[in-house]
């Protein structure tokens, strides 16, 4: 993983918000799962930038 990659995602995980990070502990698998892939999309919507930069 190049150094650009690692802090795109390192920076959508930091702004992530307070409920995604409160859902993705979650015991309960449906809550957990939306939390992981609305994460997922934050990050996969993130990843295009790099060939902008």
């Amino acid at each position: 993983m190049d150094d650009t990659l690692l802090a795109t995602i390192t920076a959508v995980i930091a702004r992530a918000p307070e409920w995604i990070r409160h859902d993705l502990l979650s015991k309960e698998t449906s809550i957990r799962t939306r939390a992981e892939e609305t994460l997922a999309a934050m990050i996969a919507n993130a990843l295009p930038e790099i060939d902008r930069a």
